[in-house]
């Protein structure tokens, strides 16, 4: 059997299952240990700079313990840490994005997904690029500037060169002041030359969740199609890199298999990636398996309840703490609300996981991926982040100006990066409100806007910034940024 190796390209190697299990077994040994666990605790804790703060992060045998430490008072603090990293690094700003369904056509057999190629009932749609640019005017009239698209495994309906021109519409449609300014996409494992093609087609993030790490479990949840290939799926992020993609995104689907496991693969992924391109995970999302179509989530007999999902998403950030946490709409408002302060920074709005979903009335369901437990809109979710105490974010200043990959990751790691996030954030917040959102959040945002404004300790950044606002807000100008 292979060594454990995180520098390894080879999926068995660097997501190496002895160690996995090495480490489920120190975790349980020392879970108890709680000056051990203090230890820990205080590793990941932020420590002050003369310029910032800098965060050591966990090993995923470090991070493990805590996740299987069940005193309550360490539990409380593993939570305290974890918000204060995110605080630390990304502010109170919640960065907002939606889903858009471009294809449900799909060749994989996936146990867990309607679109499995099995399900004979399901209505098969994709998107033309003339529905594409209803769809985008729809998000841009919600108020999105961000978007992650989505589409099914299929080479005939869905190559790379209907995902390519979906994109290149996509960025086209300039309707009223909208414009959708970052693309993110997740579709399936595909080859360095592909990787090569989306980055020079003006990609954001390219996002593949692994859905599990344990690799039994893998063939058995995917047995037909491409996706059955576990090490091809797994190496995925490193031909993406290879292929000029410095963002990419992380994620498994928590009720597949035993979530201890899949967490301590995916920290390992983390440190892989590190170890190799010297640059973690761009976001880890934290779905959690919902019911759909033909799918019942009680069939699978790994659920987690809430109290192990929050802690999951902080031990999480304890462990990678430059990383963008991602909480979907497959989550309730109550869910979402409690995540918000256990280290997450993006959350979706207003979405449909449907094909097409957006220029209709009502919410269709007979093509949703998943059932969408959060169904406020966009107003209602940004009034709720400000009432909470966050900035609501449709910022893409970082990956239009350059500031992807490590360089990204230098400057937040020095916490620079909060000089244009900040001011980015409240500039993008304007832009909805004068544009898109009712009067009662409008009212609420410019509140949140002149007290935040105060808060900018640069006084020449904070000038510039109050002035571009009062440009958005009189002038009719937009896009400003840092």
């Amino acid at each position: 059997m292979a060594n454990y190796d995180p520098k390894s390209l080879i999926a068995d190697e660097f997501i190496h299952d002895g160690e996995i299990r090495e480490t489920l077994a120190y975790a349980e040994a020392h879970k108890d240990d709680l000056a051990l666990v203090d230890r820990i605790l205080e590793k990941a804790r932020p420590q002050r700079t003369a310029t910032g703060c800098v965060c050591a992060g966990l090993t995923h045998r470090e991070a493990s313990v805590l996740l299987a430490c069940e005193d309550p008072e360490k539990v409380k603090k593993m939570y305290e840490i974890a918000e204060e990293i995110k605080l630390a690094f990304y502010g109170n700003r919640i960065v907002i994005f939606a889903p858009l369904y471009l294809s449900n056509y799909c060749v994989n057999g996936c146990v867990y997904c309607p679109y499995h190629s099995v399900n004979r009932h399901i209505p098969r749609k994709k998107l033309t690029q003339e529905e594409v640019r209803a769809e985008v005017i729809a998000l841009q009239d919600m108020g999105h500037k961000r978007l992650a698209i989505e589409s099914g495994e299929d080479p005939v309906n869905n190559p790379i060169e209907y995902i390519l021109e979906c994109i290149r519409t996509i960025y086209s449609v300039h309707h009223k002041n909208g414009d959708i300014r970052r693309v993110n996409v997740n579709i399936a494992a595909t080859t360095v030359e592909n990787y090569r093609k989306l980055k020079e087609a003006g990609i954001g993030t390219y996002i593949l969740f692994q859905e599990t790490y344990h690799k039994e479990s893998y063939l058995q949840l995917h047995p037909t199609g491409p996706k059955h290939d576990y090490n091809y799926h797994t190496e995925a992020m490193d031909r993406a890199m290879a292929g000029g993609i410095d963002d990419v995104g992380l994620g498994v689907l928590f009720g597949l298999e035993r979530y201890k496991y899949e967490f301590a693969g995916l920290i390992m992924h983390a440190e892989h990636l590190e170890a190799v391109h010297g640059v973690g995970p761009h976001t880890i999302s934290v779905p959690r398996l919902k019911r759909a179509d033909d799918i019942d989530p009680d069939q699978f007999d790994n659920g987690i309840d809430d109290d192990t999902f929050a802690k999951i998403t902080a031990c999480i950030r304890l462990a990678v703490p430059y990383t963008g946490i991602i909480i979907s709409t497959r989550e309730s408002e109550t869910v979402r609300s409690r995540l918000l302060n256990c280290g997450v920074s993006q959350v979706s709005g207003g979405s449909r996981t449907s094909v097409g979903g957006y220029t209709q009335t009502q919410r269709p369901h007979d093509t949703e991926q998943f059932d969408v437990s959060d169904q406020r809109t966009l107003d209602e979710v940004v009034r709720w982040l400000m009432e909470s105490g966050h900035i609501p974010s449709f910022c893409t200043a970082c990956y239009r100006a350059g500031r992807t990959g490590d360089r990204f990751m230098s400057l937040c790691k020095s916490g620079q990066i909060l000089n244009c996030c900040h001011p980015n954030a409240l500039m993008t917040l304007c832009e909805y409100l004068v544009d898109y959102a009712s009067p009662e959040t409008r009212q609420t945002g410019f509140a949140v806007i002149e007290k935040e404004l105060r808060r900018i300790p640069n006084e020449k950044v904070r000038r510039v910034a109050a002035e571009n606002l009062a440009r958005i807000k009189n002038d009719g100008c937009r896009d400003f940024r840092f």
